[in-house]
């Protein structure tokens, strides 16, 4: 390339002495960070954003393509101190040169953003931020609480939204500091005091936009338990959409601004109103359908009508009655004639098996004088008195010989 510039007396056409400085400088500044304050700020209805970057001495073109201002974490606006990740191009047809920014930090934020990272990374670990501790807002809440700054204009907003789309919410303030090395212990003070008074049945708790360090309170280790903690449904609304803070994880429900909490915790009055009447004018065209219903019923039941539908319902209980009746009566009659007949083969068995009967038929019981019954001659001897007892009557009689 040197060799090219050389001679003295060698004249360069304005587009090769561009092309050699943009060849140089493309090729020296690849990827280069600089440092600057924003100036010039100016969004395309493309989505590519052009902007200058100035310090106190110079100043240099920037160009932040729609592709890449999709990654941005914060809003940038003129006077923002900045660091910019890009390179260096020559824009030919102007003899400019520019710098194409990849990436926008705040000064000072790449430190901040780690550290938020790892804050994250250590409560995620913790459950803090798990979805089945989510607990879900009122469908209809009487009395919500705000913890912001009592004079910031999201307050302001909250106010003049929930006023609107309901008169009838009660809204208590709980006034705290949202900026600065004192906003943290106000937060958390705030949010300790709803939840043991239980002042409110849902929270909101955030601020208005701003720059990295000023939405730091909202990411402390302290507020992010207590959001956690909250026993009471916390909405957090903490700067503007593309804001983030570690709060908007443990809370319950994040909205993307403050006004947008207020629409999320309040639902429109005309709404409720309007619900309530399709309801009541459903509840009653059932009711009337049901009472037409009804009375066609009973104009079907008259008196004659009644009697024949209960001579139906009789007629078929009479005859199953009936023939119960008449199986009761000869199950009955069987089992009275069945006991009889055994009581018979009874008296037979005892008649047959009576002395008497024995008796009668011829035989003879033979006793000695002390009634004692004989069945062996060896139990008498010679002169002994016997009885001789027949069917009838009785025979004394004298053992002769034995």
């Amino acid at each position: 390339m040197q060799s090219q510039f050389s001679p003295q007396d060698q004249i360069f056409s304005v587009s090769q002495i561009t092309s050699f400085i943009k060849e140089i400088l493309e090729n020296s500044f690849r990827t280069i960070k600089i440092e600057g304050e924003i100036s010039n700020w100016k969004p395309s209805s493309s989505g590519h954003i052009y902007f200058t970057l100035k310090d106190a001495n110079s100043q240099i073109s920037a160009v932040m393509f729609r592709s890449s201002a999709y990654s941005l974490t914060f809003k940038p606006k003129d006077g923002d101190k900045v660091t910019c990740t890009g390179s260096i191009t020559v824009y030919a047809q102007r003899g400019n040169y520019q710098i194409i920014v990849n990436k926008i930090e705040q000064m000072g934020s790449g430190n901040i953003l780690q550290m938020l990272e790892e804050r994250k990374k250590k409560l995620a670990a913790q459950g803090l931020f798990d979805q089945e501790n989510k607990k879900p807002l009122p469908k209809l809440p009487k009395k919500i609480g705000v913890i912001t700054s009592p004079t910031g204009a999201a307050l302001r907003d909250i106010l003049q939204i929930i006023k609107r789309r309901n008169p009838h919410v009660d809204i208590i303030i709980l006034p705290a500091i949202v900026q600065g090395n004192e906003a943290p212990a106000t937060l958390v003070k705030m949010l300790e005091i709803a939840n043991f008074y239980k002042v409110c049945d849902l929270l909101i708790i955030g601020r208005g936009g701003g720059s990295l360090e000023d939405l730091l309170p909202f990411s402390d280790e302290a507020v992010v338990r207590a959001v956690a903690a909250s026993k009471i449904p916390v909405i957090s609304a903490v700067g503007h959409q593309i804001d983030w803070a570690l709060c908007d994880y443990a809370a319950d429900q994040r909205a993307a601004t403050p006004s947008a909490a207020a629409e999320m915790a309040v639902p429109l009055y005309s709404d409720l109103i309007q619900a309530i009447n399709y309801y009541k004018d459903d509840i009653c065209l059932s009711m009337n359908h049901k009472i037409e219903k009804a009375r066609y019923l009973i104009k079907s039941f008259d008196q004659q009508n009644l009697l024949i539908q209960f001579r139906n319902i009789e007629q078929p209980l009479s005859m199953r009655f009936e023939q119960a009746k008449e199986n009761l009566y000869k199950n009955l009659t069987d089992k009275i004639k069945d006991l009889k007949n055994r009581i018979q083969n009874n008296v037979t068995i005892l008649e047959n098996a009576s002395p008497q009967t024995i008796l009668d038929r011829g035989y003879s019981m033979v006793t000695d004088e002390n009634n004692n019954i004989i069945r062996d001659s060896k139990q008498i001897s010679k002169d002994d008195k016997i009885i001789i007892r027949p069917a009838k009557g009785q025979i004394i009689s004298k053992v002769l010989e034995n």
